[in-house]
């Protein structure tokens, strides 16, 4: 198969990507690991939207309103275009989509949220009815790419039949997601950072991996995470004494009293209005708390936090050009797959700028994957294609099948998902764990084979593998706490270090501050 964009993803960004792919009049053709419309974050649960009116007043308060959360590393042209694009898009989506916005007392559409089993359920709609194929339940497990390092398709895996399949495309859009290593977060068991491992197989470098220690507060016997909920709580240590200085924004004293024993919370500090509209808002946080017979509200219930990693931190594969290019010619990256540095700088939440971005960068990446396409012309279609694929897929030493994945994911989650290792960061903790994340990737990339084993397991493995990596060496690099990336032994804020992290490589990693950031950080200072 042949076609114009290859759209790898089947979330918001991806199905933004492949409307926008194809209203060019291009042939394109998009593929989900799940189930496109049903499988990712967004389709599990309700979510905000930046969405703000065009009024000058109105936009400068929402851009000022995050830039020092995020250390004062996004970038205000950025958000402008951003602000604009998801403006038209969440229009489209009421006007042309149908999506059944509700109205305020006066009859005005309130445009900030969706449902997300309903948003996505009409993009898939959409996009079929634009002509374009999805193949559900096919990860991809590689990038092919032509002998002058342009990206010319992907190799996927039909989980259904587990044959291996080529297509071929001008273009290709990376829509993945981001990676929230299997910690069980609703919704996000398909995002394992495939992506970005083969964005950089492919040549891409990252930026913002030390901004990935996203963590949200969930009930302990479920795995829904409505962080902003808990703004209305109060929170508990296992003897009843209320637990000083946590808050739903403020988790660091969670995440200490937890390393410690349980820790509870309620949620009475919502008035009667607030939660009834919290039910109608988010009906699925409530579903375990009445199955069990416990009223959030009066209740005191445990809780937990669980990792997100890059599904709500800001790090992902670097955005060479406005219209989401990389620095891979073909290849495009849209959503959590791409780095929000561009409008969070370095924190970010779930929803409002996250889903902004994946309506945005979606719809920019595709468009500019078609126009892409368009001028390459048909001559590159006889082109030979190589696989970029490593870890995993071209051992360089002998291939071991008792190498499992699900024995490199153990690896991982024990240097990753612990809260005083990746949370509470400190130097001394963070290095012993990098030197053990190495010591698996040389293995891995040694010995880590498809052969009797799931390819796309096996990738998602080496992904997980790759993405703790990357994260570490740049949260040892930024030797400061800005944004969510704060290391305990350099608690404040470093001027000198006013300036975004590109992070590259796979057996050799390396980090460098951006040089056009750098640049304009310094004009501005002087």
């Amino acid at each position: 198969m042949t076609v114009d964009v290859l759209v790898l993803g089947g979330g918001p960004a991806g199905t933004w990507a492949a409307l926008k792919a194809a209203a060019t009049g291009g042939s394109v053709v998009l593929a989900d690991k799940g189930f496109c419309g049903s499988s990712g974050a967004t389709a599990a649960a309700g979510t905000g939207i930046w969405y703000v009116q065009p009024e000058p007043e109105l936009r400068e308060k929402a851009m000022a309103s995050r830039e020092a959360l995020g250390g004062y590393l996004a970038d205000r042209g950025w958000m402008a275009r951003v602000l604009d694009e998801t403006y038209a898009r969440v229009n489209e989506l009421a006007e042309v989509g149908r999506y059944p916005f509700p109205t305020d007392r006066e009859g005005r559409p309130l445009r900030t949220g969706v449902q997300g089993p309903e948003y996505m359920r009409r993009q898939r709609l959409r996009v079929q009815r634009a002509g374009v194929p999805i193949l559900d339940h096919a990860p991809a497990i590689e990038l092919l790419t032509a002998a002058d390092g342009s990206v010319g398709g992907a190799r996927l895996q039909r989980l259904a039949t587990g044959e291996l399949v080529d297509i071929t495309a001008r273009a290709v859009v990376l829509a993945t997601g981001g990676c929230a290593f299997l910690s069980k977060t609703l919704g996000c068991n398909v995002n394992t950072g495939d992506g970005a491992l083969m964005a950089v197989e492919a040549g891409a470098e990252l930026s913002g991996m030390e901004f990935s220690n996203a963590y949200a507060i969930a009930p302990e016997f479920t795995s829904v995470t409505k962080t902003a909920y808990y703004s209305f709580a109060t929170f508990y240590l296992g003897n009843g004494e209320p637990l000083a200085g946590a808050s739903g924004k403020s988790r660091s004293p969670i995440a200490r009293a937890l390393l410690d024993g349980p820790v509870y919370c309620t949620l009475d500090r919502a008035d009667a209005a607030q939660r009834r509209a919290m039910r109608l808002g988010q009906p699925n946080f409530f579903l375990t708390f009445d199955r069990l017979g416990i009223d959030p509200f009066t209740d005191r219930f445990p809780i937990t936090l669980l990792l997100e990693g890059t599904v709500r931190g800001t790090g992902g594969v670097r955005v060479a050009g406005e219209d989401c290019s990389t620095s891979v010619p073909g290849l495009y990256v849209a959503g959590d797959v791409a780095t929000r540095e561009l409008i969070c700088g370095g924190f970010t939440g779930g929803g409002s700028h996250n889903a902004a971005w994946a309506m945005s960068s979606g719809s920019w990446a595709g468009a500019g994957a078609a126009e892409y396409a368009r001028q390459q012309g048909d001559s590159v279609d006889d082109r030979q294609r190589f696989g970029t694929g490593g870890a995993g897929v071209r051992p360089t030493g002998r291939p071991d099948t008792e190498l499992r994945p699900v024995d490199i994911v153990a690896v991982v989650q024990r240097e990753v998902l612990p809260y005083d290792k990746n949370y509470l960061r400190h130097g001394d903790r963070l290095r012993p764990a990098l030197a053990t994340l190495h010591e698996m990737w040389q293995q891995a990339r040694a010995s880590l084979t498809f052969a009797e084993q799931d390819p796309s397991k096996v990738r998602s493995a080496a992904a997980m593998l790759a993405h703790a990596r990357w994260m570490y060496t740049a949260a040892l690099a930024r030797t400061e706490s800005r944004g969510m990336a704060r290391r305990q032994e350099f608690p404040d804020l470093d001027p000198a270090q006013h300036h975004r992290l590109i992070t590259g490589g796979l057996d050799e990693l390396w980090t460098a501050p951006e040089p056009t950031f750098l640049a304009q950080s310094q004009l501005v200072s002087a």
